[in-house]
């Protein structure tokens, strides 16, 4: 895994870095992605200078030789990729260390236990802000679907809660396409409160699920607040889950699946599919409800 580099010019990758954020900045790059790229490069580059084509080349076969998920995995990957293919056009470096394929991923959606839902829900003291801005996202991700990005970016003015409705713009949606979600009237009750607990200094550019000090809320942020309460309930629940979750869950209670690939802001029904992967209850489940077999022969009435 890897090619061995060879170095034509000397600077450090620091100031390659600057360059490579202003350019992607100018290219139009959401905010999270800025930031997501100024998470991910300064610690594959920690403790190693970009002069050195071996120590690098190293690095790349420790840090994607590590247990990672598909997901995890392919992340890393696409933003290391990205600005080693900005120092090779700079000529910094001559060719690409990254050139190993994505991982693939099965697609394997879980849903959270419905009794595991309801004690994630309890756990948020809705007395302090944070505590009610969790139980709020909570609510909001498994009544939507929302990912957890294009959640994190919503802003008071795309909440409607008098018509029960959001506004996710092209802006803020990963597809780059607009789409409005309905919400259950306990998620907007749960809503107006959230809005009616910030700061009266906070002006309307200040998101929604925002920090404490009003502040954006980062997806890892919001990753280590559920990691918190993981170890209380003894299972691991991610921003994703609850995304999967509402999925599952949506089309178990009879949901259409072309309606949530609506929801979801899928762009291809295929990535919708996924959550139709059925386990042995709901094989069951659905075979009492719709085998032919149920019309063919009527059951015996018993003799009392």
């Amino acid at each position: 895994m890897g090619k061995v580099l060879r170095f034509v010019k000397l600077k450090s990758w620091e100031d390659y870095f600057e360059e490579f954020l202003l350019q992607k900045e100018l290219e139009g790059l959401r905010p999270r992605t800025l930031n997501d790229y100024r998470y991910y490069i300064p610690r594959f580059f920690e403790g190693i200078a970009l002069e050195n084509a071996e120590t690098i080349t190293q690095r790349v076969k420790e840090y994607f030789t590590q247990e990672l998920s598909p997901a995890s995995f392919n992340l890393r990957r696409s933003y290391i990729k990205s600005f080693f293919s900005y120092l090779v056009a700079q000529g910094a470096v001559t060719e690409n260390p990254i050139d190993f394929p994505k991982r693939k991923d099965e697609g394997r959606a879980r849903a959270i236990p419905k009794e595991t839902l309801e004690r994630l829900l309890e756990l948020p003291d809705k007395s302090t802000f944070a505590g009610l801005r969790n139980y709020t996202l909570m609510l909001f991700s498994l009544d939507t679907g929302i990912r957890p990005g294009e959640a994190l970016q919503l802003l008071p003015k795309d909440f409607n809660v008098r018509g029960r409705e959001v506004a996710i713009s092209k802006e803020v949606a990963k597809t780059k396409t607009s789409r409005t979600l309905p919400l259950s009237p306990v998620v907007c009750i749960t809503v107006q409160k959230l809005l009616s607990s910030r700061h009266p200094t906070w002006k309307d550019d200040v998101p929604v699920f925002c920090s404490q000090d009003g502040e954006y809320l980062q997806v890892r942020s919001w990753s280590h607040v559920l990691a918190r309460y993981s170890k209380k309930l003894g299972i691991r629940v991610t921003p994703y889950d609850l995304r999967h979750s509402f999925a599952i869950l949506y089309l178990r209670n009879g949901g259409n699946v072309f309606a949530l690939q609506r929801t979801m802001g899928h762009t291809d029904l295929n990535m919708t599919k996924r959550y139709l992967a059925l386990d042995g209850d709901d094989l069951r489940n659905e075979l009492e409800k719709s085998s032919p077999i149920n019309s063919l022969i009527k059951p015996k009435k018993r003799v009392k």
